[in-house]
Formats: C-alpha cells, sequence, structure tokens
C-alpha cells in the first residue's frame, strides 16, 4: 500500500482534534442557513467528530474485514443522515468520540500495515461507487478524510461569514 496514504491516514486523528479544537466556544453544534457548497455531507461540526468515528468503525472497518475474508462481497454504504438521529450525534461528548476515534484509526491502520501487498488487490462492489479493490477503499477512506477536514474548514468559514454585518 502506498506509504503517503497510510501515512495520511495515521496523522488524521491529530488533524481532526486540532480542526475541531479551532471551533470558537460555542460553535460547535451550530449550523449556517445554507448548506450549499459544503465539501462533506451537511453536518455540524460535532456531527462530523462523530460521523468520522462511526464510518471508520462501522464502515470502513467492516468493509475491510469482508473485503480481506470474502469473496468478492457487497458492501453497503451507510445512511449517514439515520445515524446522526438514532446515535445522537448533536448530544454526544465530542472529547470521548474524538478518543474512540483515534483508538479505531490506530486499529485500522495496524490492519493495513500488517497485511502482505497482494492483499490489497482482493475485491469487493462498494454500494454507490461499483468495483473496487481493497487499494481502492484504503484510498476512498482517505479521501473521506480530507473531505472532513475540508468541511470542518468550510463551517469555519460560515461562522466568520456569520459575523460580518450585513451592511459589511
Amino acid at each position: 500500500m502506498n506509504a503517503v496514504t497510510l501515512a495520511a491516514l495515521e496523522a488524521f486523528p491529530g488533524q481532526l482534534e486540532a480542526h475541531f479544537a479551532a471551533f470558537p466556544s460555542g460553535f460547535t453544534q451550530w449550523a449556517p442557513p445554507s448548506w450549499a457548497g459544503v465539501p462533506s455531507e451537511p453536518l455540524t461540526a460535532l456531527e462530523q467528530v462523530c460521523h468520522v468515528r462511526d464510518i471508520e468503525i462501522d464502515g470502513y472497518q467492516v468493509r475491510f474485514h469482508r473485503t480481506l475474508n470474502e469473496s468478492h462481497p457487497t458492501l453497503v454504504s451507510i445512511d449517514t443522515d439515520a445515524l446522526v438521529i438514532e446515535r445522537g450525534y448533536g448530544t454526544s461528548d465530542a472529547a470521548q468520540a474524538l478518543l474512540d476515534f483515534r483508538a479505531a484509526r490506530a486499529r485500522t491502520v495496524a490492519l493495513l500495515a500488517g497485511l502482505a501487498p497482494d492483499r490489497f488487490d482482493r475485491t469487493a462492489v462498494f454500494e454507490g461507487y461499483g468495483p473496487v479493490t481493497l487499494r481502492g477503499l484504503v484510498h476512498y477512506l482517505c479521501s473521506h478524510d480530507q473531505q472532513h477536514l475540508a468541511g470542518l474548514q468550510w463551517l469555519l468559514g460560515q461562522i466568520e461569514a456569520s459575523r460580518v454585518p450585513a451592511n459589511g
């Protein structure tokens, strides 16, 4: 597996924590009047942290294990909107969600780093994406990480825009 991608996966928990810590007091559950242009799912900062944690554990870890242990499995997509409600993202403990994510990502990186190169050629069908290799899934996870850093930066930009008086 590409060393740059594995390093990015390993570094992401610290980046997520730093981005979340950049939110002004009282704004971790703030939502803009419009989500037009958001580069990630339309989620508050707290909801994004919970989403990233759950996609790691219930999404990609399951997908990786199934791809490694089953013959060309079909991997389901996860309904983010349903999880936001079912798991009460808006009332979650951010510090615990970040800790849980950090531990989950460490397990993911350990799994991937320990695989023989040919294991990344195993195939699956990823709902909404089509045929994929394990290597491709790893790249999709890395892309997902980057989308959420962009989403958090976008929210910070929206917060700043909300502070500008209407007449400039």
